[in-house]
């Protein structure tokens, strides 16, 4: 009996790390000689850099950057066990845990300290650069990553524009002559969390924006100052970022990072996957286990539970999600190849009772589910 653990974090509560762990103590109760593979994976969002490093035997760095309101923070990013990869995610130093709820505005939220990032990873050397996307607060078009780099970004009378996506609508022209020069000698690749388009009903500002905190009407200018911002770059730059799938990710980083960098817009769970060799472990697997914080409308656009689940199902493995909630009609999530899909939460608790039992939570919702993995249509015993 193989079985795989390739979980995403719940956020607030456990990393991917975490709850491979709940998940592989409660294969043990029921399957003890089971061969147990951990796979903790991330979208490109919170955990991102974690995922890929640990599983690399990579190493972490620690670095003081702007934050999101302009203010110092302390970030991170990583080196892969190759030595010359970076990877890094725009959470870390452009992420909404790093802003109180009361003082998100993603009118002035910039992911000017992300750029810092990318600029560590140049100077260190690193010939290929991964960006995850996901868990920003921000909602400027991966602007202040360019800003960062070097770019300007001018109004009609030459002067550069504040942080933020608000400000993107009075923009008249961008200079690109200052970026880093580093940047065309380094091969970029962007992990969307999403994939979204830059604009429009299902866009970066509709659709994440009221999540960063943004009132109906700050989505109403958002989306208007992003697809200026796209106007502007098709007519400077020569290129299209507008409708390209992915390009909304990041609150529009994915949209920047194509623009300035040249990066190249990939699913982060296929990137992630790919990197640690899922594929492989698929094989010869009998179960996967996956898991997220929520289950809802937003996971078939391309989370962790929806892309493992596509994966495995090219190997006809079976799929079962653990989540702390699930909000949708299940049938979606059956219809993109999940077996099973179940609550943690196993009897009537508050959110902060949920989070804080999360471990023994995940742990006995597997339990649970492998008594039953036991036995076979005809009530057969499966030799562990």
């Amino acid at each position: 009996m193989k079985i795989i653990l390739a979980p995403d974090s719940f956020k607030g509560s456990l990393s991917a790390a975490e709850v491979a762990e709940s998940m592989a103590r409660g294969v043990e109760k029921v399957f003890p000689n089971a061969q147990i593979i951990r796979l903790p994976l991330s979208d490109g969002g919170e955990g991102f850099v974690n995922s890929l490093v640990s599983c690399t035997k990579g190493i972490t760095i620690s670095e003081k950057v702007i934050g999101p309101l302009g203010d110092p923070v302390e970030a991170f990013w990583g080196i892969l066990g190759d030595g010359k990869t970076a990877v890094l995610e725009t959470a870390a130093a452009s992420g909404i845990h790093l802003v109180t709820e009361k003082k998100r505005n993603p009118l002035i939220t910039t992911t000017y300290g992300t750029g810092e990032l990318i600029r560590c990873a140049l100077i260190k050397g690193c010939s290929r650069i991964i960006i995850g996307t996901g868990g920003s607060v921000t909602n400027d078009g991966g602007a202040g990553i360019a800003q960062a780099l070097g770019v300007k970004f001018l109004n009609c009378e030459d002067n550069s524009l504040p942080f933020g996506g608000g400000g993107l609508s009075h923009l008249d022209k961008i200079d690109v002559a200052g970026l880093d020069s580093r940047i065309k000698e380094t091969e970029i690749l962007v992990a969307c969390d999403v994939n979204n388009p830059l604009t429009g009903p299902l866009g970066a500002s509709y659709i994440y924006g009221p999540q960063k905190g943004a009132t109906e009407d700050m989505v109403l200018e958002l989306d208007k100052a992003l697809d200026h911002y796209a106007a502007i770059i098709s007519r400077d730059l020569g290129v299209e970022v507008k409708n390209i799938p992915g390009a909304g990710s990041g609150g529009g980083t994915g949209a920047g990072l194509l623009a300035f960098l040249k990066g190249r817009l990939m699913p982060g769970i296929e990137l992630v996957m790919n990197v640690l060799g899922l594929e492989k472990e698929l094989a010869d697997c009998n179960l996967l286990l996956t898991g997220e914080g929520a289950l809802d409308a937003q996971s078939v656009f391309g989370k962790v539970p929806i892309g493992v689940a596509r994966k495995a199902a090219v190997f006809r493995v079976p799929v079962v999600v653990l989540s702390g909630k699930i909000d949708n009609d299940k049938e979606i999530f059956y219809n993109e190849g999940i077996t099973g899909c179940f609550p943690i939460v196993n009897r009537p608790m508050s959110l902060q009772e949920s989070m804080e039992r999360a471990p023994e939570l995940v742990e006995s919702a597997t339990v649970d589910i492998l008594r039953l993995w036991r036995y076979n249509k005809d009530s057969k015993p499966i030799v562990a």
